[in-house]
């Protein structure tokens, strides 16, 4: 028996280091692909909770469809548009459309993969922002012109390699290319859809009156319409946080090589996180006294997304200090809104759009020369001259008003010539 497995082990073949490693690596990104994805899930738990029972069926369809719109989208446009080749390289790509030049034995399969994970999330936070007045099929046909236009686009700039941005702008996972396009992209779906019914204006007797704050001083009242269930939400949240080390660490795109680096990202991430929700904690405890788990929740979020963009680049008490501004930062935007009367049920433009641009901005004045080398972003001269914060502002300032033009011509396109945003009055 010895000398049959003797025989049989002198007979294996075994594979070269390289084939070894490429394996190690597609496995990573299809593991955190798969986290990411998860993400929905997340989302669709978090929304569910923050609505009336009424619009839970509602609010997951479209997050469903969020996914499923996407993948068509990105695969035959998108992915394309995002990472195919072009002859000035600045502005946008201009083949593989399909996954055309992909084949069994290229690793773009495998990439393509991950990158509709993270294009599914950029369109699933307008969801939230529009979520109780707006027709399924007015946010199908969003969803459709993100995925196939407006993030990729985005991506083509800073990640592709070509783009204008791109080895210039440090945001390691998305903080900008993700979150600020899906952020801004709500705040203007909130805008031309309009408030929901009694919002700021009471209705019933029924309703209770809130006043709210602002960071001018004065007061606005507020009509509450608290969500169903805290427990969902909860849920939500703590599903999105964990997907986050796939949006997150995943962003090394390979694992080999990377090990130490994935350890520091999962610890900034986390410190992030926990700094957000802390700081959100206890500054509404001081305004309201009460304790509030739904801007705790949002809190959580606040942080990770202000830690995306230099979660890489960062030290870890960087990640803190990210974490509390991020929080502080929620906060304001959430009240701002209210103040201009822009309904926005989940804070998703406080969270994705403010604190992603927060993001952006805070890998530019946190990184240092040693954590930047060491998260790949070995542009030490940019660092020391002041010219990182420079380029960051400027990428903040492009994903802004790009994203705000041409959703701006989306929602409006959809309400004044394919049938409108809004349910009908009697539907809401």
């Amino acid at each position: 028996m010895l000398k049959i497995l003797e025989m049989e082990v002198s007979n294996l073949t075994i594979p070269p280091a390289e084939f070894v490693l490429e394996e190690m690596d597609t496995f990573w990104l299809l593991f955190s692909g798969v986290l990411v994805f998860f993400m929905q899930a997340g989302f669709s738990l978090l929304e569910a909770g923050s609505v009336r029972e009424k619009n839970v069926n509602n609010i997951l369809y479209k997050n469903l469809m969020d996914a499923s719109i996407g993948a068509i989208c990105f695969w035959l446009i998108g992915f394309g548009l995002a990472y195919g080749g072009s002859n000035d390289g600045k502005f946008i790509g201009e083949d593989n459309f399909g996954l055309s030049l992909e084949s069994n034995k290229s690793s773009g399969y495998i990439n393509f993969f991950f990158q509709w994970a993270f294009a599914a999330t950029a369109a699933t936070i307008v969801s939230g922002a529009v979520a109780e007045r707006t027709k399924i099929s007015a946010y199908f046909c969003y969803s459709c012109f993100l995925s196939t236009f407006v993030y990729p686009v985005v991506v083509h700039w800073i990640w592709d390699g070509e783009g204008f941005l791109s080895g210039k702008l440090i945001d390691f996972a998305g903080s900008g290319v993700v979150h600020m396009v899906g952020g801004f992209s709500a705040l203007w779906g909130a805008y031309f859809v309009g408030p929901r019914l009694g919002r700021f204006e009471e209705y019933t007797k029924e309703k209770r009156k809130r006043e709210i704050i602002d960071h001018f001083g004065s007061s606005h009242n507020v009509y509450e319409m608290k969500g169903h269930s805290d427990l969902l939400a909860a849920l939500g949240v703590s599903i999105l946080w964990v997907g986050w080390y796939g949006f997150n660490c995943g962003s090394t795109l390979a694992i080999n090589g990377s090990g130490h680096l994935v350890g520091k990202i999962a610890i900034t991430t986390t410190i992030a996180a926990a700094s957000g929700a802390v700081t959100v904690t206890l500054i509404q405890y001081y305004r309201f006294r009460t304790w509030d788990l739904l801007s705790s929740l949002n809190g959580v979020l606040a942080g990770l997304v202000g830690i995306t963009a230099g979660c890489a680049a960062v030290e870890l008490w960087c990640a803190f200090l990210i974490g509390i501004i991020a929080g502080l930062i929620l906060l304001v935007a959430s009240t701002f809104l209210k103040y201009i009367k822009i309904d926005d049920p989940l804070d998703a433009f406080p969270v994705h759009g403010a604190c992603g641009a927060w993001g952006v901005l805070a890998a530019g004045i946190f990184t240092t020369k040693d954590a930047a080398t060491f998260g790949g972003y070995d542009r030490n001269d940019q660092i020391d001259s002041g010219m990182q914060f420079a380029t960051q502002f400027l990428g903040v300032v492009c994903i802004a008003v790009w994203t705000s033009i041409t959703s701006s011509v989306c929602f409006y396109v959809i309400d004044n010539l394919l049938g409108g945003l809004r349910v009908d009055d009697l539907d809401n």
